[in-house]
């Protein structure tokens, strides 16, 4: 019987790096949320795989260019390297809102992209946002979908839970508890 794979889908901006008021705009805006970064490496070391699903609607707009979101994402990558993690793909939607496109999250085609990609079954799939939207997503393409509360979701820390998240959203404090989480509901092999 073939192992299974165990893939992780994470936000960028809210669950790895601070996201400013304004957009994530090129590699000077990098801030690791503390102990999200160690948190990828303990998914890693424990045989998960996890890939970056990521809006990026200042594209769209004109705000900043695909060099400067892949400077951003280089210098992320090395500070994840650098504590022993690693993230095996960034999928990203560049369009806004107006374009109606099917990858923009809530819409679910990153997810069914990185499923084919990576030859999982969305069923399988761990997916963790710190938006309502992420959590519709990954619902929508069918994997298990969890809010982080950080990023766009911190204010619910105190209690509360943003409106209209799917059923069965499971709720963490941070990428450490999810990983937490991750680690003690692992698939049998």
């Amino acid at each position: 019987m073939p192992a299974v794979t165990k893939l992780v889908v994470i936000d960028r901006d809210g669950i790895l790096s601070q996201d400013p008021e304004a957009y994530v705009r090129g590699s000077e805006d990098w801030q690791p949320i503390p102990g999200a970064l160690e948190a990828v490496a303990r998914l890693n070391q424990a045989g998960w795989r996890v890939v970056i699903a990521t809006n990026q609607v200042g594209i769209g707009r004109g705000l900043f260019d695909v060099a400067s979101f892949n400077a951003f994402n280089a210098r992320m990558l090395k500070s994840l390297a650098e504590v022993g993690a690693r993230v095996d793909a960034i999928f990203f939607c560049p369009h806004a809102p107006e374009d109606e496109c099917g990858c923009r999250k809530p819409a679910p085609g990153l997810f069914i992209e990185i499923g084919q990609r990576f030859g999982v079954p969305l069923g399988q799939v761990l997916a963790a946002g710190d938006s309502v939207r992420d959590a519709l997503a990954a619902d929508a393409a069918g994997c298990q979908p969890h809010l982080i509360l950080s990023g766009q979701s911190a204010a619910y820390r105190e209690g509360g839970l943003p409106e209209g998240l799917p059923p069965g959203t499971r709720v963490h404090r941070d990428l450490q508890a999810f990983a937490d989480w991750a680690l003690a509901h692992e698939p049998q092999t």
